[in-house]
């Protein structure tokens, strides 16, 4: 039961006619914020109402009355200071309720019902409408909440129950509470994701980097070659003239030999000696793998040598003899 001085000081701040008033100016609602304010002290005694000045968010101050009290939620969690104004335009308008931090308590980080700042914001103060709305149901809607996910406490009780065991208020807030914790993992998650992403991109802009270098590199080798190849073409450009132009004949070359002329007979005798005794070497080489590998017989092979290496002796006899050449 509300006690006769609250209601008189309730009875007084709202008759009140100077340049303290409150800025109440509807009598019909008036007299319905005295009957929920002291509906509010019958049912929560520790509650006590009091008038001051209010700053809104725009700059506008008004003077309004407001209550402040306790509410216990449990007798394993510290009790929570409430500060509940009475708007300019109640009950069109919802109260504004503020959570005051107890001495050693903060304000759990990421509440789904109260900013670091102590305003809250709850399903029934979003959904405001009177009737039926009032305050005596407003602060049983924060016991609940409360109980769900204490202010200070960083302890949450919030266990999944059938929609059709609770009221539909009752679910609206349980709804309310996961999806804020939901988003708050959602936003966790993004957050993580953007730091990775970060760090890939600044992956990619180094390998961008390296990418472009190596694209430079490539472009000045590719540059490199185009000129090498453009050497050897014209190395090649006058060779061939070089060919044509001692092909006397001006058909094409049946033997690779005529191509090249010697200075001399003796010469001439000097070059065919020396390709003869190459050749035969290499015809003793093929020799060598023949056996080895059994395609012929070993005195077959004996005998081919034995012609091949008087023949190579005859060849590099006659080169001494011309010009003292010394295999």
């Amino acid at each position: 039961m509300s006690s006769p001085s609250s209601i008189q000081f309730i009875d007084s701040a709202l008759s009140c006619t100077s340049p303290f008033a409150l800025s109440y100016t509807d009598p019909d609602k008036k007299w319905l914020i005295r009957k929920h304010l002291i509906l509010l002290l019958q049912n929560f005694p520790s509650f006590r109402p009091s008038v001051d000045g209010f700053t809104h968010n725009n700059g506008n101050i008004v003077n309004l009355l407001f209550a402040t009290g306790e509410l216990h939620v449990s007798n394993s969690t510290s009790p929570i200071s409430l500060s509940i104004w009475i708007h300019e335009n109640y009950p069109d308008m919802p109260p504004i309720v503020f959570v005051s931090s107890n001495l050693g308590s903060q304000i759990q980080q990421d509440h789904p019902f109260v900013d670091p700042s102590g305003s809250t914001l709850t399903p029934y103060l979003q959904t405001w409408l009177s009737p039926p709305c009032n305050l005596v149901d407003l602060v049983r809607n924060f016991v609940k909440l409360f109980s769900l996910v204490h202010p200070f406490n960083n302890t949450t009780t919030f266990v999944s129950i059938q929609p059709s065991l609770v009221s539909k208020r009752e679910a609206m807030d349980r709804l309310s509470c996961a999806l804020h914790y939901d988003m708050i993992a959602m936003r966790t998650e993004s957050e993580d994701e953007i730091e990775n992403l970060s760090t890939l991109q600044a992956e990619m802009v180094q390998r961008v980097d390296v990418t472009k270098y190596m694209i430079i590199k490539l472009e000045g080798e590719k540059r490199n070659l185009k000129k090498k190849v453009k050497e050897i073409t014209e190395e090649t450009d006058v060779v061939m003239n070089w060919v044509k132009a001692h092909d006397h004949d001006n058909t094409s070359a049946n033997n690779i030999e005529d191509v090249f002329e010697t200075a001399d007979d003796e010469s001439q005798v000097v070059l065919e000696c020396i390709a003869a005794d190459l050749a035969i070497q290499d015809l003793m080489y093929a020799l060598d793998k023949a056996v080895e590998q059994e395609v012929m017989t070993f005195e077959l092979y004996i005998k081919q040598v034995r012609t091949l290496a008087r023949e190579q002796f005859f060849h590099r006899a006659k080169l001494v003899k011309l010009k003292g050449y010394d295999k």
